[in-house]
């Protein structure tokens, strides 16, 4: 082989280096998934924390005024809950 034919062969193989190398950084960059979320994240906080306070009240309710035959009314009544507080307490 001639020096010339040396050159031209040695440019061919860093040619398919390079093209090679290009190709596997465009692969190895995987195409990230973005996530759109409907609500964020602070109001995903707020509306469990308003469901769990609802779900408290309509358990009193429901505890109250179904199971202990009482007036509905009468749970949302800070004497209700201090009578039973004392209770628990014995006071």
């Amino acid at each position: 082989m001639s020096e010339k034919e040396l050159l031209q062969e040695k440019e061919t193989r860093e040619l398919v280096k390079t093209e090679k190398k290009a190709k596997q950084k465009d692969e190895a960059k995987p195409s990230r998934w973005v996530r759109v979320r409907i609500l964020p994240i602070w109001l995903r906080i707020l509306l469990f924390i308003l469901l769990l306070a609802g779900s408290l009240a309509l358990g009193a309710v429901i505890g109250f005024a179904g199971i202990g035959n009482g007036n509905a009314a009468d749970v949302f009544k800070a004497e209700t809950w201090q009578h039973i507080i004392d209770i628990v307490v014995k006071k």
